[in-house]
């Protein structure tokens, strides 16, 4: 067969094999009324956003220094009378309640310490390995 025979062969087949695609997009339809026309609450990521609930604070002093304010989650009953300081165990007073402790300042041969470094080596792989490239 000769060029111009082959030539007017593939256009042929070109034409006559082409596939006619046509776009469909299937997005949802709006509701009646439109987004300006309804009124209900918002939605978020997560559902329905909730309104605060603002606790009110104690103010009274009496109740500050005798109870543990909040304590009480039920409806009924009241809060938590505080003791004297002598009714509550002696490792009470010597709870660490300031900022962690670093690394030196921890004992090596308590549990607390080996923790802690076990923790600051994974932080320390997961961070080298953000910075390996594949």
């Amino acid at each position: 067969m000769s060029l111009l025979v082959m030539n007017n062969m593939s256009g042929l087949f070109r034409r006559c094999c082409t596939i006619q695609t046509s776009i469909v997009r299937n997005y949802a339809t709006p509701k009646p009324g439109g987004a300006l026309g309804s009124k209900k609450k918002k939605l978020g990521k997560l559902g329905p956003v909730v309104e605060k609930k603002e606790i009110p604070v104690e103010t009274d002093a009496n109740k500050l220094v005798n109870y543990v304010c909040g304590s009480n989650v039920l409806k009924t009953g009241e809060d938590i009378k505080l003791k004297p300081d002598a009714e509550y165990p002696e490792w009470l007073w010597s709870l660490h309640v300031g900022k962690p402790q670093t690394l030196e300042e921890l004992d090596p041969d308590s549990k607390a310490y080996w923790r802690k470094l076990r923790r600051l080596g994974l932080q320390r792989n997961n961070k080298l390995a953000k910075l390996k490239k594949f």
